[in-house]
């Protein structure tokens, strides 16, 4: 950026870089980019506007003297994870900076509650790290759908409705098990109802809530609500999930398009091997943010680029229905990342 003339020092920029450049003003900025992106697409290149969203997260190198950057096994580096909330059309809602070894359910369901654009999410598709039976009961507490695409899906177990009919489902007989114990929903429901307002209020972090209640804490009470109340709703999405082959193509699909995210982010951010060269937490989590801007931005103007292309006459009935349908705005084919960087706020991109 100093090697261009446009009359700025090395110093002038990172004064702006100190002065304006911060956490919560790159929130503010991302919220700005994702709404506007939803406020400008057009409908009939598009559809209409969905409230699902797909979450994963991305493993990133970083310097280790921090508490933050632990050792991963499957990655085999040090570094830390970036969670993403993407929605079906490529659009990224919100953002983590997260330790490997932190929950992944309890990320999800953080990104639903504080996302803080105008999307609402009522639909989420995780992978099988994403899910558990406590993230069932605590998303149908919250009032939206878990959805994951699960890996081991012929180990999992149906649980009866009620007791007393053990001759019941003569076809499932081989995977099913007990019978729900309802009456202790019952015995715990405005426990799980106190956590599950605290969640969605935000006077506890999901992490911490959730760490009370995992396996090492099984005899506790609403811990044993909390996997009942999991496994009723997840048997309930496992029989619709084997039912519906539409159920499934649309994970699937939610799934790739975070992962189609997550490919971008090698291409965007290049610089020093791709890691987060930093031992501070602020300073990592403003690498992510603007990583997330500068993709939502790059979404924003493909976006618009693409409703003008489209709009020309020669365009005008092409594209089938299969054809919009996988159509994306999430693309760098056309971006040289070490070009210049003119820095002239007085020029405007010619788009609408």
């Amino acid at each position: 950026m100093n090697a261009i003339q446009h009359g700025a020092t090395y110093k002038d920029l990172l004064y702006a870089r100190r002065r304006y450049v911060t956490v919560d003003q790159l929130r503010e900025a991302i919220a700005t980019v994702a709404n506007g992106t939803l406020n400008a697409r057009d409908p009939l290149i598009w559809g209409e506007g969905t409230n699902t969203c797909a979450s994963d997260s991305k493993h990133f190198g970083a310097w280790d003297q921090n508490l933050t950057t632990q050792w991963h096994i499957r990655y085999g580096g040090r570094g830390v994870m970036i969670y993403w909330h993407v929605e079906r059309k490529s659009l990224c809602i919100h953002s983590q900076l997260k330790s490997p070894s932190s929950s992944e359910v309890a990320s999800m369901i953080e990104g639903v509650m504080r996302h803080c654009t105008e999307l609402e999410v009522d639909r989420q598709y995780v992978d099988s790290h994403g899910q558990s039976v406590v993230a069932f009961a605590f998303t149908k507490l919250l009032g939206f759908q878990l959805l994951p695409r699960l890996k081991a899906i012929h180990s999992q177990r149906l649980y009866r409705p009620e007791a007393g009919k053990p001759d019941a489902y003569p076809n499932l007989q081989p995977v099913l098990s007990r019978p729900i114990d309802w009456e202790l929903i019952r015995r715990q429901y405005d426990e799980m109802v106190k956590y599950a307002t605290a969640l969605r209020l935000g006077t506890a972090e999901a992490e911490a809530i959730l760490r009370r209640f995992t396996r090492e804490n099984v005899q506790h009470p609403t811990y044993k609500a909390l996997a009942e109340l999991g496994k009723a709703v997840k048997t309930t999405f496992l029989c619709r999930y084997l039912h519906d082959q539409a159920l499934r193509r649309e994970i699937n699909d939610g799934l790739n398009v975070v992962e189609h995210w997550n490919s971008a982010n090698d291409f965007i951010f290049f610089a020093r091997r791709g890691e987060f060269s930093s031992n501070r937490r602020e300073d990592q989590e403003l690498s992510m943010l603007s990583l997330h801007l500068l993709q939502n931005c790059m979404v924003y103007v493909n976006t618009l680029m693409v409703q003008q292309v489209l709009t020309r006459p020669e365009w005008k009935g092409r594209l089938t229905p299969r054809d919009l349908h996988a159509l994306t705005p999430l693309f760098w084919g056309h971006v040289n990342p070490y070009g210049r960087f003119d820095l002239d706020m007085r020029t405007r991109l010619d788009l609408n």
